[in-house]
């Protein structure tokens, strides 16, 4: 045995029995490896076969790939806001900031490059889209979007649509809008990387073109080149984003500001024995009438049947003891949001968007209902069929109690939005309410909101004898006889037609109710809340609505003789107009109130 550490002497190297055979059908199989071919790199080995084999197929497909993905970003680039500016013109512009970006993108390294054109094409996806909310803002409710406040106004338009075009027309159009925007995203996205990937490839001829481009946008700019009055130099995307930045800004600025000027009141200490003295003993009523607006009484397709039927009506009260004076008040909103119309007139405070109504919901800033429930002499009383959920606001009004759409034992069909026409609503507050008198001797202040006058106008309420309204059930055949609300909706001298016809169907219910039922005491407050949509009044409508008081007793019309209205229940044309937040105090003042400030 040899030491530790010493090799061992060489000897005869051991025999080595040869490997068994093996039969390889006996053998078991050895596990086949699977490759993972992930499905873009099956695609790119296809392009890169078809490529191959196609040549000049592939080189034409690649051609008009790049030309495509190029005016789809020149034209997010310049892309308007508004329907009315929509035309030619406005695509046919050289976008700055598409110059800009060419040059960046050339002097950036492959991967920071694709980074940045990616970024860059969801960045102007997202303004394609806020363009886009512009439009249709500016197109129904007379203004653009805000970003800060109006997401939540999107689960409104769903739920007008559900209740116009049933909900799985709805809901199809919901996700035919969502799966469009997130196309946009992603298409803008690959549309930019693919023009940096190809300003890369030809960074020569691409140099050249960058700066020729920018020398000719420099010029354009300089001399204020148009074509068909639009300047040919665009930086349309660049001015949106900052506008979209001070439209951020002013809305939180405004928040701020609006809390301080919604603590002041006129007449917040004002004691309830000094409100409204001369309307002590009155059956007090106020009344909106939805999107009854100027147009109306005005414009030339609606105004006929409308102006018509405010004269008929005129003269019918007037037969039955009533008279009425009528004036314009300028709406805080126009299209929609009635909600802002209704507490901008009771609130005397201009409410022109949802932060603002907030904040005077969460206020103890005096309603012009509430004022009548801070005198103890009246009960008060709100009749809303288009309230269909919890509604907080009742406290803000100072409204002792209210009827929603489900307590007005309604039994027939809805007619689009409106849960059911403004004859039952008005059959059911004389049954429920008007006919029963207060207790403790108080009179009654009552507040009704009409809706059969909303959009999309179809199908209309037809009027009934007021003793066959029962539980509504009479209106099924009319609701089945009347237009389909799609086909009012796409057609827009039909929609002004049949808005013209709502209105003079919800004068004609409130009218004829007063003339009915009202007492020797009964005075009523009826306006409009605002302007119909922009397709139905035009895209350069005032904001104005039509307001009337009418009485029997002719000292309440004399309180407001100094006010200079129209005799009748038509406003004319040059009668005054006031901002809607001035009318509370107005209306406090005519009929005997005592200003008490509160200073905040």
């Amino acid at each position: 045995m040899p030491e530790p550490g010493l090799a061992s002497e060489p000897g005869p190297a051991p025999a080595v029995a040869p490997a068994p055979e093996v039969d390889p059908a006996a053998a078991p199989a050895e596990p086949a490896r699977r490759s993972v071919r992930w499905p873009w790199k099956v695609w790119s080995a296809w392009a890169g076969r078809w490529r191959e084999r196609h040549p000049a197929g592939a080189r034409a497909l690649s051609v008009t790939v790049t030309v495509l993905a190029a005016v789809l970003v020149v034209a997010a680039l310049v892309m308007p806001n508004s329907v009315v500016h929509l035309g030619p013109a406005k695509f046919l512009r050289i976008p700055g900031e598409a110059v800009v970006g060419a040059a960046v993108m050339l002097a950036l390294p492959r991967r920071p490059r694709v980074v940045l054109a990616a970024v860059s094409g969801v960045a102007l996806g997202a303004m394609t889209l806020l363009n886009a909310l512009d439009m249709g803002f500016n197109q129904y409710l007379g203004r653009s979007f805000n970003l800060v406040l109006d997401w939540s106004l999107l689960t409104d338009a769903e739920s007008y649509l559900e209740d116009s075009l049933g909900r799985t027309t709805t809901l199809a159009a919901v996700a035919g809008v969502i799966a469009l925007v997130l196309l946009l995203f992603v298409v803008l996205a690959l549309s930019t990387v693919r023009l940096s990937n190809v300003l890369a490839r030809h960074t020569g001829t691409a140099t050249r073109g960058t700066l020729i481009a920018g020398v000719v946008w420099i010029t354009c700019s300089s001399l204020g080149l148009q074509v068909s009055g639009v300047p040919l130099a665009s930086e349309r995307t660049a001015t949106a984003l900052k506008v979209q930045a001070r439209r951020v800004s002013d809305t939180l600025r405004d928040e701020a500001e609006f809390r301080k000027v919604a603590r002041v009141d006129a007449f917040g200490n004002t004691p309830g024995s000094q409100l409204v003295p001369d309307l002590r003993g009155k059956d007090m009523i106020f009344t909106f009438i939805e999107s009854y607006g100027r147009s109306a009484i005005e414009d030339p397709i609606m105004a006929p049947g409308v102006d018509r039927t405010l004269d008929v009506r005129t003269k019918a009260l007037a037969a039955a003891g009533f008279h009425a004076k009528s004036g314009w008040l300028t709406s805080a909103t126009y299209g929609g949001s009635s909600w802002l119309g209704h507490s901008t007139t009771m609130s005397g405070l201009w409410i022109s968007n949802q932060q603002r109504y907030r904040t005077v919901m969460a206020s103890d800033h005096m309603s012009l209902t509430e004022a009548f429930e801070r005198t103890g002499a009246f009960d008060t009383v709100g009749v809303m069929p288009g309230v269909q959920k919890g509604w907080p606001e009742q406290k803000w009004y100072g409204l002792g109690k209210v009827y929603n759409a489900f307590q007005l034992g309604y039994k027939g069909p809805k007619f689009s939005w409106s849960t059911m026409p403004d004859q039952y609503a008005l059959q059911q507050y004389q049954e429920r309410v008007h006919s029963k008198r207060p207790a403790g001797g108080k009179s009654r202040m009552s507040l009704l909101i009409l809706t059969s006058s909303h959009q999309p106008w179809a199908p209309i309420p037809k009027m009934v004898g007021w003793d066959r309204l029962g539980d509504g059930s009479v209106f099924k055949g009319i609701e089945a006889a009347g237009n389909d609300p799609a086909d009012v909706i796409a057609d827009t001298t039909k929609s002004r037609e049949e808005y013209g016809k709502s209105v003079q169907y919800s004068v004609t219910a409130l009218t004829e109710w007063l003339e009915r039922y009202g007492t020797e005491d009964t005075v009523l407050v009826f306006l409009g809340d605002h302007q119909p949509i922009a397709r139905v009044s035009g895209n350069h409508a005032s904001r104005d609505v039509p307001v009337s008081i009418v009485a029997k007793d002719p000292r309440v019309l004399d309180k407001v003789a100094d006010w200079h209205w129209t005799d009748g229940l038509r406003p004319a044309h040059d009668a005054p107009v006031w901002k809607m937040s001035s009318f509370r105090d107005r209306f406090l003042t005519a009929y005997g109130s005592t200003p008490h400030p509160r200073k905040g």
